[in-house]
């Protein structure tokens, strides 16, 4: 069963470098309508009470398919891999990072603002060049912890089920109007960002690690990411925020963080980074080293996948 879930796990990375993102005319992705799922139960049994059904359903998703699959060798394989490519997000994540590169190099900030604020929470009315450019870096950074590295590794230590279950609570804790209340530190809904939380405290950390090893592959430095992970994310008010965009911000030496303006109020974050503010090339290079750290975490996870199988046998 493991060497079947390795290769699935690399068969999904594959997929989802090969056929990337589906357009806008063409079907989305399985994990593009839980939130709309979510909303519409919440209108009946509260934001709490949705979040839990979805994440329920999803993990009964998963553990159905395996047991339909059986012990086909096959089967299990190609259950795997369609699974990795439905909640990846490495294509989505490099098409809409180019996008904003290439806005941001041809001064068209107008389209740069609007691209950001259809995956990020923060207004971007007033950000100039340099904030546009810190913007885009840390979603780029944000979401390769969220998106890639989070549904890998846990598609590799439990499966479908865990796959499934880890990014649907990252979708659902941070789809629109689920934001965190700036003033009051709360949540409209506190389970969706606990169990957000709970899934990312591994992978957060992971990001950051392959980041600081991945930095001189795309002319970057791994001791300036070390020391921007281990240095500059003390102080973040969150248990996973923070780390991969701190080690982004070492890896480009750049800065991140700082005052960031949300709908709901201003937010005091730590400076990330201790080099010049970031521009469109460094938009680029983020995308990049995303890249090459979505490449590491699916070696890293067939490897886990694979051993974590041969535990099993054992016992």
């Amino acid at each position: 069963m493991s060497a079947h879930r390795a290769v699935g796990l690399l068969l999904g990375v594959v997929a989802d470098g090969l056929i990337g993102e589906p357009r806008r005319a063409g079907p989305p992705r399985p994990v593009a309508a839980l939130p709309q799922a979510a909303d519409t139960l919440a209108r009946r049994i509260g934001a709490a009470g949705a979040t839990t059904v979805v994440t329920t359903g999803a993990v009964a998703v998963g553990m159905l398919v395996e047991r339909a699959v059986g012990r086909h060798r096959l089967l299990r394989t190609l259950a795997v891999a369609a699974g990795t490519w439905s909640v990846l997000g490495g294509a989505r994540i490099a098409a809409d990072g180019t996008e904003l590169a290439r806005d941001l190099e041809n001064g068209d900030f107008d389209t740069a603002r609007a691209r950001i604020s259809t995956v990020d929470l923060r207004c971007t009315e007033d950000l100039d060049l340099p904030g546009l450019s810190r913007a885009s870096i840390e979603v780029v950074a944000d979401q390769t912890s969220n998106a890639v590295v989070s549904p890998l590794v846990w598609g590799a230590v439990a499966g479908l089920p865990g796959m499934l279950a880890a990014r649907t609570v990252t979708v659902l804790g941070r789809r629109p109007g689920m934001e965190l209340d700036i003033a009051s530190a709360r949540s409209a809904d506190p389970v969706a960002r606990r169990l957000d939380e709970i899934a990312n405290l591994v992978p957060a950390r992971l990001t950051a690690t392959l980041t600081t090893a991945a930095a001189p592959v795309v002319g970057g430095s791994a001791r300036s990411a070390w020391q921007a992970w281990r240095r500059d994310t003390a102080a973040h008010p969150s248990p996973n925020a923070g780390r991969a965009e701190a080690a982004f911000a070492g890896a480009l030496e750049i800065r991140l963080g700082g005052r960031t303006v949300y709908p709901r109020g201003v937010a005091e974050l730590p400076v990330l980074g201790a080099g010049r503010n970031p521009d469109a090339g460094h938009v680029t290079r983020a995308v990049e080293l995303s890249r090459v750290v979505g490449l590491c975490t699916a070696g890293v996870s067939a490897v886990l996948a694979a051993v974590s199988g041969l535990g099993r046998r054992r016992r």
